[in-house]
C-alpha cells in the first residue's frame, strides 16, 4: 500500500478525529479510536458513542451499585509485616551481645537476670523490679538465644498480624512476667535468664486462638508439650517454672483475646489485661509472708 493510498484509508484515523493516526478499534462498533477517545472497558477499550449508549441501557440496580461504590472511601491496608517481633529479635540480640563485651558484660547480665530476692528490700536492702521483664534480654550461650528467637520468629510472623502489634507486645509482656512469677513462687533463691518464658506464653496463646479459629493445632501442641517436657529432665539445667508460668499467662492472656473481639469490648479487654498483671504483681507478695 502506498502512502497516498494510506492516507485515503479512512480506517486508519480516529473517526472522531480525522487528522490522528491510530489502529486502535473500538470494541463495540469496530470504528477507530485515538487515546483520547477510549474508555477502558472489560475487555479492550470503546469509543465515546459506545459507552454513552452502554451507560443508558444500565438497570436502577446497576446505576445504584456504581455510586455506592464510587462514594466509598479507600480501604487501608494495615501493615501485616511482624515489626514487633523484629524489633524484640533486634533488642534481645544487642542485649546478648552487650553481656560479651569484657569487664562490663557479666556486671550488666547480673544486673539483668532475674533473681526473685532482688525484689524483696527486707532480704537483700535493693529493689529492682526491673529484673521481671529483662531477663528475657540475657541468654546463657548463643544457642540459648538463636533457639529462644527461632522460635519468636516462627510464632511471631502469624501471630503478631493476627493481633496487631499492642496486643503482640502486651502479650510478650505478660508472658516474660508470669515466667518470673512462677519463678519466684517455685524456685525462690535460683537465678534465671532467658526469654522461654515469653516464648511459652506465646506458645498458650497461639493455641486458644488457632482453637477459636477452627484451625488445626495439632502439630503446635505436640511442639508445646515436647519443648515443655525438657524442662523436667534432669541435666538439662532449663527453669521448667519459667515455662510453666509463661505458658499459664499466655493461655488466659489468648483467651481473654478469643473472648474481646468485638469493637464494642475494647475497654473490657484492656481492664481484663490490666487485672491479669495486677494479679500476677499480687502473687509477689506471697514470698514476703514466707520468707519475711
Amino acid at each position: 500500500m502506498t502512502s497516498t493510498d494510506f492516507a485515503n484509508n479512512r480506517d486508519n484515523f480516529c473517526y472522531r478525529h480525522p487528522d490522528r493516526q491510530s489502529f486502535v478499534l473500538c470494541q463495540r462498533c469496530l470504528r477507530t479510536i485515538c487515546v483520547e477517545c477510549q474508555t477502558p472497558a472489560a475487555v479492550g477499550v470503546v469509543c465515546p458513542e459506545c459507552m454513552k449508549e452502554q451507560q443508558s441501557s444500565r438497570s436502577s440496580a446497576q446505576r445504584k451499585a456504581e455510586r455506592r461504590w464510587a462514594s466509598r472511601r479507600p480501604v487501608v491496608v494495615a501493615d501485616s509485616r511482624p515489626l514487633a517481633t523484629y524489633a524484640i529479635i533486634g533488642i534481645t540480640a544487642i542485649a546478648y551481645i552487650i553481656t560479651l563485651i569484657p569487664g562490663l558484660g557479666r556486671t550488666i547480665e547480673a544486673s539483668l537476670m532475674f533473681w526473685a530476692p532482688a525484689l524483696y528490700p527486707n532480704l537483700t536492702g535493693t529493689f529492682e523490679p526491673w529484673r521481671l521483664f529483662t531477663a528475657a534480654l540475657v541468654h546463657g550461650s548463643f544457642w540459648h538465644l538463636g533457639l529462644n528467637m527461632l522460635a519468636l520468629w516462627l510464632i511471631g510472623r502469624s501471630l503478631e498480624p493476627l493481633l496487631g502489634r499492642g496486643r503482640f507486645i502486651t502479650l510478650y509482656l505478660l508472658s516474660t512476667l508470669g515466667g518470673s512469677v512462677a519463678v519466684t513462687l517455685l524456685s525462690f533463691t535460683t537465678p534465671v535468664v532467658g526469654a522461654s518464658g515469653a516464648i511459652f506464653g506465646l506458645f498458650g496463646a497461639l493455641i486458644v486462638i488457632g482453637r477459636h479459629l477452627g484451625a488445626n493445632i495439632a502439630g503446635i501442641a505436640v511442639i508445646l508439650a515436647i519443648n515443655l517436657a525438657i524442662g523436667f529432665v534432669p541435666g538439662f539445667n532449663i527453669s521448667w517454672q519459667a515455662h510453666v508460668g509463661g505458658l499459664i499467662v499466655g493461655l488466659l492472656v489468648g483467651f481473654i483475646f478469643t473472648r474481646t473481639r468485638a469493637p464494642g469490648q475494647k475497654k473490657l479487654q484492656i481492664l481484663l489485661l490490666v487485672l491479669t498483671g495486677v494479679a500476677l504483681v499480687a502473687l509477689l507478695l506471697i514470698p514476703i509472708g514466707l520468707y519475711g
